[in-house]
């Protein structure tokens, strides 16, 4: 790993590799298992990182070990003990349905000697798709599909999520009772609340069905007569704060979108830059995110240090959206930086990187993208407009066109967006 910003480039790629680091399973889980391994247990689970962290808890785990975790296609890994398998992200498919009813199987007819271990980790709202009572698949995809190109929020599209499912929303841990459960997440939403991560299967859920309505009708999104139905009914409810599921759960958080910034920007400091970490918990339109980054950026640049001086780093995390509106291609991350390179136009010393630490910026190839300061001027020799490649949300065939898509593949591990803008002092 560089230990310079000589090579602007690759050091902001080393940043992103010390924060996914930071957060891969086979680091970090040890640390939180109970003092107890020789104990049999159950494993269940589900999100980008499922098939990571059951590789790690068959590492470091001494008893017997039997269950199931549902993944993102290509992100799995072989375990011995677990069985791992291949689901659809972001847009749900019938692999994670038969998955989520098979782990509904497995935990059901327990005993209070057993013990459950559910490891969740982003993505796993999408992969635990199990539709509720009345509801199809398809209603859930088509529901799915709206919100995502509506710019929601992940706490309201899980929401939603979680009361039209039949295991989100502390479903899965009534379905556990009356064993013991011990779940290990990896967070992927601003503020790390567990009733958002994966939708919060085994957390108790504060949201209401009246909530998950009122969201719909918010963003203008069809709702058919039948799940209108079912969120107007009791039944449709999730299992609330204080209800006697939860006596035998205990929740541990084993790696966040905090521990990775935190990671990144020690490795800056001792590389000898100034650090500004603006937060882990940033959410709202990409476009506009990367308006008040670069704002800072020049700022930072020309007026004496403020808020932070030359030679610095700027770092940032959280989950941002896109709301779609052209018909190119890309994720949140590369219209990040499409957005700030159309606010920098080639400003001098600033370089940029911004990813997910998933390896998949949305559901491309690519993690995310790299600015440099050339950028705007290679773009316009090859007759290519930021402007209007960024109002077809076409942030990735504009990065492809320059050579700087970062692309990393599966990173087996998610905590959501990282953000790095290195700015150097003038030559």
């Amino acid at each position: 790993m560089a230990t310079s910003y000589d090579n602007p480039r690759q050091f902001l790629q080393d940043l992103f590799g010390v924060a996914v680091a930071a957060a891969d399973p086979r680091q970090v889980l040890g640390r939180f298992l109970p003092e107890d391994t020789q104990r049999k247990a159950i494993v269940i689970g589900a999100g980008k990182a499922a098939a990571s962290m059951a590789r790690a808890l068959e590492d470091q785990w001494r008893g017997p070990l039997s269950g199931l975790v549902v993944t993102r296609y290509a992100h799995t890994l072989d375990c011995e003990r677990i069985e791992v398998v291949e689901a659809a992200h972001p847009v749900p498919d019938d692999m994670g349905e038969k998955a989520a009813g098979r782990m509904l199987h497995l935990v059901s007819d327990l005993s209070p000697e057993d013990l459950v271990i559910c490891l969740l980790s982003g993505g796993g709202s999408a992969l635990l798709s199990l539709p509720a009572q009345g509801i199809s698949l398809t209603d859930k995809q088509n529901i799915n599909r709206a919100l995502l190109k509506s710019g929601a929020a992940i706490s309201d599209m899980n929401c939603v999520r979680k009361h039209l499912s039949a295991i989100k929303g502390g479903r899965l841990a009534a379905a556990c009772q009356p064993a013991a459960l011990i779940t290990f997440a990896i967070s992927d939403v601003p503020g790390d609340d567990p009733a958002v991560i994966a939708s919060g299967p085994t957390v108790p859920d504060p949201t209401t069905s009246a909530d998950a309505l009122q969201i719909l009708m918010r963003h203008l999104i069809g709702i058919p007569p039948h799940i209108r139905k079912w969120l107007e009914v009791p039944a449709s409810e999730t299992v609330k704060p204080g209800d006697f599921t939860f006596q035998r759960c205990q929740f541990e958080m084993i790696a966040s979108p905090h521990s990775a910034l935190q990671a990144a920007a020690t490795v800056a400091r001792e590389a000898g830059l100034n650090v500004l970490v603006l937060g882990d918990n940033i959410e709202g339109e990409s476009r506009e995110v990367a308006k008040m980054h670069a704002a800072m950026a020049c700022y930072a640049a020309t007026h004496g240090g403020e808020p932070v001086k030359p030679p610095a780093v700027i770092l940032s995390g959280g989950e941002t959206t896109v709301t779609v509106k052209g018909g190119g291609r890309g994720g949140r991350d590369t219209e990040f930086l499409l957005s700030l390179a159309v606010s920098l136009r080639g400003f001098p010393n600033i370089y940029a990187l911004a990813a997910d630490t998933d390896g998949i910026d949305g559901s491309e190839d690519n993690a995310g993208a790299m600015l440099s300061p050339d950028s705007w001027s290679r773009a316009l020799s090859k007759g290519l407009s930021a402007t209007d490649m960024l109002e077809n949300n076409d942030s990735y065939g504009f990065f492809q066109a320059l050579d700087d898509l970062l692309v990393t593949g599966p990173t087996l591990t998610n905590v959501n967006d990282f953000r790095a803008i290195l700015i150097l002092p003038e030559d």
